[in-house]
């Protein structure tokens, strides 16, 4: 989907601030909500590309204007909603509603490192033939989805070369709306600087970027 999350390539965002020694977590409850989002996908209610989708749809304004984890109890709550765990009502009141169950299991301590330690693995070994191979010209397609997609929108419609083939990954735009993972091949393809950004980008810079084999058609 289009949306302000689409930031790259976008200009006039202000300066990153680089804050020396920075902290793993600035506030108490942000340790608690990083805890909160890692418990919570034991669970397996989504799966990663429908969490990404989930985030991608606060409104612009609040996008902008929220910090990483203020975006992350937005993302974790219309998760656990969405998908049957709590009402909207339960969340804002911090009651669970009379004769609501726990969901089960629980993550115990000693399963949090074996947990972060797998992470989660989103390659697939079954059989798909290349759509196409290393060296070829390929043109991203210039789609517009409303539904999730991981196409950025700076290269829709721009001309690049297939340097490698990175073998069979789960596609994200269908995987995000549990319509299936739809294994294909994924390329690491690189984009000229000046395809992408026009003739005031140095002309010796280039930008690699993974893309799907739904993403991209023969130049």
């Amino acid at each position: 989907m289009n949306g302000v999350h689409d930031m790259g390539g976008m200009q006039c965002m202000g300066p990153i601030v680089y804050e020396k020694s920075e902290p793993v977590f600035h506030e108490r409850w942000e340790g608690r909500m990083e805890a909160l989002y890692r418990a919570m996908g034991v669970w397996r209610k989504w799966n990663m590309d429908a969490s990404r989708h989930e985030r991608n749809l606060i409104p612009p304004a609040e996008y902008l204007r929220n910090t990483y984890y203020e975006s992350s109890l937005e993302q974790v709550s219309g998760l656990l909603v969405k998908r049957g765990v709590v009402t909207r009502e339960e969340i804002e009141s911090g009651v669970p509603a009379p004769g609501a169950t726990k969901v089960l299991p629980a993550l115990r301590a000693d399963g949090v490192m074996p947990l972060l330690a797998r992470g989660t693995v989103s390659s697939r070994e079954v059989q798909s033939i290349p759509s196409f191979k290393v060296g070829q010209q390929v043109r991203a397609r210039n789609i517009n989805p409303a539904t999730h997609t991981r196409l950025p929108r700076y290269a829709r419609g721009k001309v690049g070369g297939i340097v490698r083939d990175h073998g069979v990954f789960v596609f994200p735009d269908t995987n995000a709306h549990y319509l299936g993972e739809k294994p294909q091949h994924v390329y690491s393809v690189r984009f000229s600087a000046r395809e992408l950004w026009g003739d005031q980008a140095a002309a010796k810079d280039s930008v690699y970027l993974d893309m799907w084999d739904d993403y991209l058609e023969p130049a």
